[in-house]
């Protein structure tokens, strides 16, 4: 398969074939006759495999080790469990972070709703963000230390 056959069979977009081709990935061989690049089918397994595993939030370096560990006829499984296992609770963790944030972003438009627009003075340059006072703290570490 060439290039655009392979991207076709696994929907995504040529320059994505490319990418994962430079990045090591995909091993395609060479057509004598024209120097293109050909592509098959565990080219396109291993392709599939990888938009899957980018859909699941693993990066490139990850995805290239278990695809490693595979080669060598490893199981990856229960690496990807532990890194899918530390990824979710950083996932976790920043949903978290973005919610408190929401919220003040909330508190913040509510309190600034009823408060008068103000020209810079050399005192002040935002009054907004200057008066708005804020009892929750902004990261998470800051309640240990409160708690």
């Amino acid at each position: 398969m060439k290039v655009s056959e392979l991207a076709k069979a696994a929907r995504v977009k040529p320059d994505t074939v490319r990418f994962y081709t430079r990045e090591g990935l995909l091993n395609p061989t060479r057509n004598p006759d024209n120097n293109y690049q050909q592509y098959d089918a565990e080219d396109l397994r291993r392709l599939r495999f990888a938009r899957k595993a980018r859909q699941l939030g693993f990066s490139l370096p990850e995805i290239r080790s278990i695809l490693d560990q595979a080669d060598e006829h490893h199981s990856p499984c229960p690496m990807v469990r532990e890194v899918f296992e530390d990824r979710l609770a950083q996932v976790e963790k920043e949903i978290e972070q973005l919610q408190q944030l929401r919220e003040r972003m909330q508190s913040a438009l509510t309190a600034w709703q009823a408060m008068p627009d103000g020209t810079p003075d050399g005192h002040t340059i935002c009054r907004l963000i200057e008066h708005w006072d804020n009892d929750t703290p902004s990261r998470p570490e800051e309640d240990r230390h409160h708690g």
